[in-house]
């Protein structure tokens, strides 16, 4: 019994370690002042944050980077993925943060900028973080600062609407990102190509309708052979992603191959699909 009580006891100072090693104050939706580039970070579990940075284009967020805070070994780690930078690789950076918990400094030297990127949380009226990037002599400072929550901008909250869309506190939630590309098979077939890809509109459509699948559309020329992209809804795990997935004949029979990502968005970008129809003139 006693040995029971000592694991518990174990098993919860690890969790408020790991807890004290995250940056917390990061938590929330934040503008980079005089700028449309945004940061939004979300506490994942007692070891793990997630964030993106964003801008606005056309009041159309665009997605600049993803972010991870874990904690390994007792320290926190920041993992960069800049889109279009990097050849799409991650970068780690080891962190530490101070006794109070006010400010966090993640480093890597061995990259070439940034190789220290600093948060400062100052709790005033407005609630302000101090941004400093560093890097093989070049140095910038960004100033970010909270957004006020929808019910201080006079937004009435639905709960009931944003617990049946499964929305987090930030009325977000985790999706999957699917990119298509050209597959392995070659099959030149007209009959074949055009059978498969018939089979392919039809798993969309049921899809939507067991509403599994919210966003699907075709990208333009490129030279990554990219040829569709899916967002998956309502999917617990990357497992049941590729099960799905794998229900699509074009798929299957290898002319389309695929790259699951995880993907974190507006819960309520579900409810687009019902003005899809309305505006929709020819179907398929």
């Amino acid at each position: 019994m006693k040995f029971s009580i000592i694991l518990v006891l174990t098993a919860m100072s690890q969790l408020v370690h790991a807890q004290e090693a995250l940056p917390l104050f990061l938590k929330g939706h934040w503008r980079i002042e005089g700028s449309k580039n945004f940061e939004q970070w979300d506490v994942v579990s007692n070891s793990s944050m997630k964030g993106f940075g964003y801008s606005l284009s056309d009041n159309i967020p665009v997605i600049s980077e993803y972010l991870d805070i874990k904690i390994e070994n007792g320290r926190p780690i920041l993992i960069a993925t800049v889109l279009g930078q990097n050849n799409g690789e991650a970068i780690v950076f080891q962190g530490s943060m101070t006794k109070d918990n006010s400010q966090i400094q993640f480093e890597n030297f061995d990259h070439d900028f940034p190789q220290q990127i600093t948060y400062t949380y100052s709790k005033d009226s407005l609630e302000r973080l101090n941004v400093r990037i560093y890097g093989k002599g070049k140095e910038s400072f960004l100033k970010m600062s909270r957004l006020n929550s929808p019910e201080k901008k006079g937004i009435e909250f639905d709960k009931e609407l944003a617990e049946k869309l499964g929305a987090d506190d930030y009325g977000m939630k985790s999706y999957y990102f699917v990119v298509l590309k050209t597959g392995p098979e070659k099959n030149k077939n007209k009959e074949f190509v055009n059978e498969a890809f018939s089979g392919h509109m039809s798993n969309i459509n049921r899809l939507v309708k067991e509403e599994k699948l919210i966003v699907a559309g075709p990208f333009g020329k490129n030279n990554d052979q990219f040829r569709d992209l899916f967002i998956l809804n309502n999917v617990k795990t990357e497992e049941e992603a590729k099960e799905i997935l794998e229900t699509d004949p074009a798929i299957k029979s290898g002319l389309l191959s695929y790259t699951i990502y995880p993907w974190y968005g507006s819960a309520a970008l579900p409810m687009y699909l019902p003005y899809s129809e309305k505006v929709t003139k020819s179907k398929f």
